[in-house]
């Protein structure tokens, strides 16, 4: 599209920031800086507007001294610990099937990113069948084989690896489309190369994929972690932070004391410490980048 003169350029730009501009400061600046005072406050939305009051750090304080604070993020910790690993793993593996021709290929696509496009409260519901501990097809398989699965969900043990297998079943679709998209941009002429000097495929795959493909997988771990310590639906549904606190998560705090208790201040602060962590976990993992993401050059 051709504009002409300055004054023109000026004008159609503002006119078509225009309505992203207001969108980002009305439903993100607003809202951080609203939780910001929010978190220096003792407010309670069903009391009289005259019954706040200001506390300063003591929402934060309060929340330092909670002896369960330290546990929530210990959860989120072994939730990463198990998801990342596994659902990079699986979207590679997914990637690198789908690189290749085969029968009904378009089909098979359909059906991985189904689980992407569903709720999350639908997914959670179907797991929490799949993984009961009399009833659920995972435990009747299990019996056939001689196996006596776990009361997954109510087991303290087993209730965090539960969620992040139904993770990984959900997301495992979207990211195989972004690693796929980096594999279709690897020259095959490399693969040739590496033919011709008599390269094993996991040879291939250790000094040609995963270091071309390690800058997508680095957007991924990234991803991935922001997320992880934002995780909330899948764990609200299917355990409610159950059993016996085992896989409570900062997110369930805050919205179980903004919207349970009604403690907006509270929540508010928890909600800045949470981001505080994710902001800090963010630029340690770009500082660690340049020891194995290979760009090319």
């Amino acid at each position: 599209m051709y504009i002409g003169a300055s004054r023109q350029k000026r004008v159609a730009l503002v006119v078509f920031l225009a309505p992203a501009v207001f969108s980002l400061i009305l439903f993100y600046l607003v809202p951080i800086f609203s939780s910001l005072v929010l978190s220096l406050l003792e407010y309670d939305p069903l009391k009289p507007t005259s019954e706040i009051s200001f506390v300063g750090l003591r929402n934060f304080i309060e929340y330092f001294k909670y002896k369960d604070m330290r546990n929530q993020y210990l959860h989120v910790l072994y939730y990463l610990v198990l998801y990342i690993p596994l659902v990079l793993a699986t979207s590679m593996t997914e990637a690198m099937l789908l690189n290749r021709s085969f029968t009904a290929k378009a089909a098979y696509k359909v059906m991985l990113y189904l689980p992407v496009v569903s709720s999350w409260v639908a997914v959670a519901l179907i797991w929490r069948w799949l993984l009961h501990g009399e009833y659920g097809i995972i435990n009747i398989m299990l019996r056939a084989v001689g196996i006596h699965g776990p009361s997954w969900l109510n087991n303290k043990q087993w209730a965090m690896p539960a969620v992040v297998l139904a993770a990984v079943w959900k997301d495992t679709g979207y990211y195989t489309l972004i690693v796929l998209a980096a594999l279709k941009q690897i020259d095959i002429n490399y693969y040739e190369a590496a033919r011709i000097d008599g390269a094993s495929p996991f040879k291939q795959f250790r000094f040609i994929t995963l270091p071309l493909v390690s800058p997508t997988m680095f957007l991924l771990l990234v991803i991935n972690v922001i997320a992880g310590f934002q995780v909330f639906e899948s764990i609200y549904v299917m355990t409610e932070g159950g059993p016996a606190g085992a896989t409570r998560v900062p997110v369930e705090q805050i919205y179980r004391n903004a919207f349970t208790y009604y403690k907006m201040g509270y929540a508010s602060a928890i909600a800045w410490v949470l981001g505080a962590v994710i902001i800090v976990a963010t630029i340690f993992q770009f500082q660690l980048e340049k020891l194995w993401v290979r760009y090319e050059s």
